[in-house]
Formats: C-alpha cells, structure tokens, sequence
C-alpha cells in the first residue's frame, strides 16, 4: 500500500514587513561591504506604520547613509503610493547604531584566523525533488511570491499592492512528489478593485503559470480567504529582520539554526555558516553521493574551527556515511575565514538575499557545485 504525506511550505513577497527590514538591513550592509569590506555589521530594522527604525552595532571605515538606503528600498519594493500605508518619500527613518562591541571584536579579529563571531549551529540542506536540489514545497512557493510580484510591477494585474503570501501544500506518494493538493494566496490591493475578478486574475496569471502541471484535480484553491486585503504592509502588521527564517530556508523541511540571516556580515557564522552547510549539502547530492543531505555546523564565539560538523543522508548515501562525513572534512575548509574565502562573501549581494530565499537561486556562489570531483576523489 502506498505512503502519502503531505508537505506545506509558504513564501512572501517583498513587500512583506518582515521583508521590507531584511531588505533594509542589507541594504545597509552592503553599502558598508562596498567601502569596507572588513566591515562588522549587525543591524536590524522595524516598520511599523510610516516609521522605520534600524538599531544594530557597526565597525567599519565606510559611511551608509541609513535614511536614503531605507527611502530607496521602499521605492524598489513599490511603496510609493500614501494609500499602501507607508511612503518611500516621507517615511520617517530614525536611527540607532553605535559601535561594535570590543568584547565581541577581541573574540572574533585574530591576525592568522578569524573566530566565530559567535556561538550556535546551523544547517545546510538540499536534495533532488527539484533541478535547484531544493525542497519541492518551498521552490514552488517562491515562485509562486516571485510571480505575484512580476503581475504587479509589470501591471499584467492592475492595482496590487506591495505586500502578498503564497502557500503550497504538496502529496508525496513513497516520498515522491505526487501534486499540489492546496494553494493559498493573499495579494494586498487598491480599495476599488472587484474581489471575484481579482481571484479570477491571480488564478489565470499566478497560479495557472506556476503550478498548472502539479495541481491535483480537486486541488484547493484559497485566494485572499477573507476577502479585502487593502490595509497591507507595515501598516497592518509590524515588520522585524529576521522573522521569517523558515521562508528564507527551506520551507520547514529539514532543520533550522538558531540564527537569522539578514542584516549580519559574513564573520557571524548564523549567515555564512548557514551558507557554507547548504554548500556542502548540495555538492554531496549534486555528486549522486545521496539523493538527501542535511548538514549541521556548530560554533564557539572566538574559535576558528567548528566544534561539529554532521552529515546525515537520511539512509540515501551511496556510499559509507562515516567516509563521507570524512570526505566533507578533508574537503571542505569549514572555519570562518575558509568559508569567507571559498564563497566570496566580502561582496555586496546581500540585499539580493533578502527576498525570495537564500537558497536554490544559481546566482549565489553558495550555490556553486565546484567541489563535486574533490569528494569523489576523497572518497575514492
């Protein structure tokens, strides 16, 4: 008899709340990189109403003007308009940033080797139920945000505003995927516009697009279930950096660290641990090495090399798990500065993170699958 299980992932647009700091805070951070790149930042940001205020520590020679970045973000995302609840144009940005900590920085700045900037663990995934090597779920939620926001920006749907989720849930049958079995989309919108045709428009030009091949014959199909969604954004829910970590990972499959993404440089190891975990993850199945792969990394604040690392395949590994855990290893050079190195990550691409996911995007050098000849030689 067959196994059916059902898995649900959802996503949100860029003009979420919770989005809209994240892409604040990296946007900030990424102006500090392009000056400095030795810069130490940990900022967050909240929205609420028309206010947005960053708080956070910064080391750096460089010089972000705040105001502007979080003026220019709003005006990117579409939040242009007084009647979507805040304005690119009189948003009132107030600022709270002082000095890193040196107790932190004598921990983390080491001439030969850079410490962890902190302690914690994080997790790294990937395996084949898409050509990302991402969960099926949450790839399809993405694309399903990232099409909500092209009928918006290009006006193939006309009065939507900035903010919007998506939700898939998905059958597998023996751990396959089988269909889409529910779809849930909310589109925030202008005050006039009529809901059936609104709901006969995203199905036509979102949901059709994305997902007409999945979805199961009986599928349900929920688009903005309460009916209006006019009060959107900041305006109808404070936004906060980092609140939306399962979105920007992995859709609930797998296991999630301690630790959010944006608005922290590479030295803070809850980023570019995370990132470096996904790396190794996605070598090992991009190698056929397993068809499944989840990587956990730990940290002590101060110290360079990690104080774990654990590969588990979920009995799909092609090989001994104990070798391959050697094999990750000897391959991978997993201290801060390694990662650091290897990946790139003293470059200005964090702003691009910080809507759509962190991961299964080709245009992240996280991504890369160059180490793939470097296991199968280890292990051979």
């Amino acid at each position: 008899m067959a196994r059916i299980t059902y898995c649900t992932s959802e996503s949100v647009t860029c003009g979420h709340p919770d989005k809209v700091c994240d892409q604040i805070s990296d946007g900030i951070l990424d102006e500090l990189l392009r000056q400095d790149p030795g810069s130490r930042v940990a900022v967050e940001t909240v929205a609420k109403n028309a206010l947005i205020l960053c708080a956070g520590e910064v080391r750096t020679t460089g010089y972000a003007d705040i105001q502007r970045i979080a003026r220019e973000v709003l005006k990117d995302i579409g939040y242009t308009d007084p009647c979507f609840g805040i304005d690119s144009t009189d948003a009132a940005v107030l600022i709270a940033v002082n000095e890193q900590s040196p107790d932190i920085a004598q921990g983390v700045d080491n001439e030969s080797d850079l410490g962890a900037g902190d302690q914690g663990m994080m997790y790294g995934y990937a395996c084949t139920e898409t050509p990302e090597l991402m969960p099926f779920p949450i790839t399809m939620a993405h694309k399903l945000t990232r099409r909500l926001e092209q009928v918006r920006k290009e006006n193939i749907i006309a009065d939507l505003g900035p903010d919007g989720k998506a939700q898939v849930s998905v059958r597998y049958v023996d751990g396959n995927v089988d269909k889409v079995t529910a779809v849930v989309v909310s589109q925030q919108h202008k005050e006039h516009v009529d809901l059936e045709e609104l709901r006969a428009a995203i199905h036509t030009h979102v949901i059709e697009v994305v997902l007409g091949e999945y979805l199961a014959p009986d599928a349900r199909i929920y688009i903005n279930a309460t009916g209006r969604f006019v009060l959107g954004g900041p305006q109808a829910d404070a936004g906060l950096t980092g609140r939306k970590i399962v979105v920007d990972t992995y859709g609930g499959v797998g296991r999630v660290g301690g630790g959010a993404f944006s608005g922290k440089d590479p030295s803070k190891v809850d980023r570019s641990g995370a990132y470096a975990a996904r790396w190794v993850a996605k070598n090992i199945v991009a190698a056929g090495l397993a068809s499944t792969c989840e990587v956990q990394i730990s940290y002590s604040i101060g110290v360079a090399q990690p104080t774990s690392i654990n590969v588990d395949t979920f009995g799909t590994a092609t090989v001994d798990e104990e070798k391959l855990a050697q094999a990750v290893h000897d391959v991978f050079d997993l201290t801060p500065q390694g990662i650091i190195r290897d990946l790139n990550l003293l470059q200005p691409l964090y702003r691009k993170t910080a809507s759509g996911g962190h991961f299964g995007r080709e245009e992240f050098p996280w991504e890369k699958t160059n180490k793939i000849d470097d296991l199968k030689r280890a292990l051979s």
